[in-house]
């Protein structure tokens, strides 16, 4: 018989680091139907307008993305939606940068309540982050590294990958401390 797999598995890496990536080809290789939700998928589901400082979003010119209370109270109700979601029987993926690291790990698990969740930590050479940055027309140069640590600080992961490799090996390796393989 198969091992269960927790309801909830969080990718939680900084910009351009490759979690986006990696999470989408778990997503593929599960043996389950998880749907891929997170960060972008919450600011997509914000109007136009609202991403900005009137919500306690701001993104800084030198790249560095800032957050209060106010984003805080919003996306703590997402999080609620994904947990019921979750329990309720759809396994998810939540691919995450955040911002606060172990305060934000711990907000998460406070919001998950009893659901399990597995953390998978991506990082990445901020070099090679920033060079993927500087390609990609919907990235500020700065997110990289300024998230490279911030992100990570004080996290306990179930399992870190490396975002500078082949992101199959990386999916490989999600995968084997799951206990797919």
């Amino acid at each position: 018989m198969p091992k269960e797999l927790p309801p909830i598995i969080v990718v939680n890496s900084a910009s351009s680091a490759g979690g986006t990536t990696i999470a989408r080809l778990l997503q593929k290789d599960l043996p389950d139907v998880r749907l891929l939700l997170g960060v972008d998928t919450f600011l997509d589901a914000l109007p136009d307008w609202a991403v900005r400082d009137d919500v306690g979003l701001h993104f800084g010119a030198d790249g560095v993305v800032t957050v209060d209370s106010r984003y805080h109270d919003r996306e703590d109700g997402w999080y609620r939606m994904l947990t019921v979601l979750a329990a309720s029987g759809q396994p998810l993926i939540l691919d995450e940068v955040l911002l606060d690291g172990a305060a934000g790990q711990e907000r998460l698990r406070r919001l998950f309540g009893e659901t399990e969740s597995f953390w998978a930590g991506v990082r990445c050479d901020p070099e090679v982050a920033e060079e993927r940055e500087r390609k990609r027309p919907d990235r500020i140069v700065g997110m990289a590294r300024d998230q490279a640590e911030r992100v990570h600080a004080g996290i306990a992961y179930d399992v870190v990958v490396d975002g500078a490799q082949e992101p199959q090996e990386s999916v490989d390796a999600i995968l084997d401390a799951l206990g797919v393989f």
